[in-house]
């Protein structure tokens, strides 16, 4: 019988991070269309911090306050890790599967250890896990790790479990032996996004479809249209993962699906889970080319029909592709800024564009009414005081619904990761916390505190008057004084703009 191969995934989240991720889902759907039974342990809405990521965001003044408790969201008040050791020993999984990212692997780690007694094999897979590779698969609780994509390799893997044959082999897998060596197999071609199956949201808890914004609470449903990204930015992992596939002679990492696919699995998935706003999961959206484009507008208006958001860079705005998202129901949008310096732009992030083509794009969107929300980065190796004011003065030129401000973060996998290891800024195994957190390394021209109080006066300094600006300032110090400031000028902010 296919069904007595049991399988649960482990998903060690940042608490209360809302967004869903789609790997997880997908894999699902790909084991169940083989027959396999399948159960998600999900970290999400337990107390593993002190403050969660969106309340911080909230006092950070990137994101109106909001009330989970809309959607029936709230804390697990039972123990993370019993719950987690009750789940295996009533569902009795074959295999276990974790998905290790840099902020969450000690958390992972965690919870491998407490059912670590059970001798369940571990495969563990995720962003982490590509770069991190000869380190995890030495963890004592991780038998076999995946390299690159893992929807036909655990298939693949779990059928050769199932039918107790040899699994040494599998591409895209490292196996660890009884006798410690470790198998490296060679990674597999890329998978057509158009041959998987529709994500599997049923193995999460219905009350994870909340999604806070702009004060309300939406059942949001997230789906994949790209994959991976053509562009080369130094912070993020995208163009090393395109290059390991690159060095191996598979250059179509950066894949899309077709529009009819696209739909099909959007009607699929609205009437299933009956979503009232739809996230399109793309690193840059608007890379879709425009003969696309209009065809997902017309028949997205016409058979879907509901609001949705999207993220892309400003670079790619033109007034045709944006009549377009606005004609098919666009609510809100998402644009890397990210620094307000041209130069230092292009030569510390790898991103060439003029600062009068950013808001020349944005002034389109502004033109159609469409809400956005602008990402921006502080704390870039060789930045200063007065780089990070560039920033802020480059945000005072446009109108955004929201700002996000976030600390540099040297993931393992990026060029700027090497380069702060190399200039030792950063030690070799120094750890990373998540985007809004930054990692402590030492910074050339400013401290982690003063960072962090730029960090929190941000918006402040791009909202307020200039006239506000010296109290802004003492508003950076995490001093009772500074902290009494700060409290006052966020109300006169959340009064204004909120």
């Amino acid at each position: 019988m296919a069904n007595n191969f049991k399988v649960l995934f482990i998903y060690p989240n940042t608490m209360m991070a809302t967004l869903l991720p789609l790997h997880l889902p997908l894999l699902s759907a790909c084991l169940k269309e083989k027959g396999f039974e399948v159960k998600l342990f999900d970290t999400t809405c337990y107390k593993t911090e002190e403050k969660s990521f969106e309340e911080k965001k909230v006092e950070l003044l990137m994101l109106k306050k909001f009330d989970l408790k809309d959607m029936g969201i709230k804390f697990k008040k039972t123990n993370i890790y019993k719950d987690l050791q009750e789940l295996v020993e009533n569902f009795k999984p074959d295999l276990i599967g974790i998905s290790l990212l840099e902020d969450t692997y000690e958390l992972g780690l965690n919870l491998l250890n407490a059912i670590k007694d059970y001798k369940i094999p571990v495969i563990a897979g995720g962003v982490f896990t590509n770069f991190n590779a000869d380190k995890i698969i030495q963890e004592k609780t991780i038998n076999i790790i995946c390299i690159g994509e893992g929807e036909h390799a655990i298939v693949e893997l779990c059928e050769a479990m199932r039918g107790k044959k040899d699994f040494s082999n599998i591409k895209n897998l490292w196996i660890k032996k009884e006798d410690k060596t470790i198998m490296k197999n060679l990674l597999r071609p890329l998978a057509n996004l158009d041959d998987l199956p529709f994500l599997d949201f049923d193995i999460f808890e219905t009350n994870r479809f909340g999604r806070p914004m702009h004060g309300r609470m939406f059942r949001m449903l997230h789906i994949e249209f790209q994959r991976g990204c053509p562009f080369s930015c130094t912070y993020c992992e995208a163009p090393s993962i395109r290059k390991m596939y690159k060095d191996i002679g598979f250059n179509n990492y950066f894949r899309q699906k077709s529009i009819e696919r696209f739909i099909a699995e959007l009607k699929y998935l609205k009437e299933k889970y009956k979503p009232d706003y739809i996230y399109f999961s793309a690193e840059s959206f608007l890379t879709v080319k425009i003969k696309e484009l209009r065809k997902l507008a017309k028949i997205y208006k016409s058979e879907i029909a509901l609001p949705f958001w999207c993220q892309s860079r400003p670079e790619l705005i033109t007034n045709e592709n944006i009549a377009l998202l606005k004609d098919m129901g666009v609510a809100d949008m998402q644009f890397g800024i990210e620094h307000g310096n041209e130069e230092f732009r292009a030569k510390i992030l790898n991103r060439h564009c003029t600062n009068r083509k950013i808001l020349e794009g944005l002034r389109i969107i502004e033109k159609y009414k469409i809400p956005y929300t602008v990402n921006n980065i502080i704390g870039f190796p060789e930045e200063t005081r007065d780089l990070i004011f560039d920033t802020i003065e480059l945000n005072k030129l446009i109108n955004p619904k929201n700002m996000n401000c976030n600390l540099f973060t040297p993931y393992t996998g990026t060029y700027l990761r090497q380069y702060c290891i190399e200039k030792a800024y950063l030690k070799e195994d120094a750890k990373t916390q998540q985007c809004l957190d930054g990692a402590d390394y030492n910074y050339k021209n400013i401290t982690k505190k003063e960072l962090k109080g730029l960090q929190r006066t941000f918006s402040l300094y791009v909202r307020l008057p200039d006239t506000e600006y010296k109290r802004i300032e003492r508003a950076e110090k995490f001093d009772d004084k500074g902290n009494k400031i700060f409290k006052e000028l966020s109300k006169l902010y959340c009064e204004k703009y909120f």
